[in-house]
């Protein structure tokens, strides 16, 4: 069955914690939700970047588009593993990405953005 969604509506996470909700009402009106467990929500999470940067290269016909949010504010922390810190990069509208670095990529990633970077032309997007 494939539902066309309108827009979302209400998303939750159920009382347990088990599950996540994402309401929706889909082209005639109708409104709908999709019930996704715990366990398979990392997996929603981590399929959907790569489908939209994929389908903007589809739609534009330009491989080298990228789907890019602004930064806002960051943060490191230590890790309860003392070989990985963990870095938090957050938008102004709230959304968060956090990633554990192992220690050794640590100083690879703070030699990277001290780094000039190498002259590239300019793409409007």
């Amino acid at each position: 069955m494939e539902i066309k969604v309108r827009s979302l509506t209400n998303c939750a996470v159920a009382a347990d914690g088990g599950t996540i909700s994402l309401g929706f009402e889909d082209v005639t009106g109708n409104s709908a939700a999709v019930s996704v467990s715990l366990n398979q929500v990392g997996a929603l999470i981590m399929t959907l970047p790569g489908l939209l940067e994929a389908a903007l290269k589809v739609r534009y016909g330009d491989q080298s588009l990228r789907y890019t949010y602004p930064l806002a504010s960051w943060a490191i922390e230590q890790s309860s593993d003392t070989s990985r810190r963990i870095i938090t990069l957050q938008t102004e509208d709230g959304f968060k990405v956090r990633f554990s670095i192992p220690k050794d990529e640590q100083s690879l990633l703070g030699e990277a953005l001290t780094r000039p970077m190498p002259e590239m032309s300019v793409r409007p997007n």
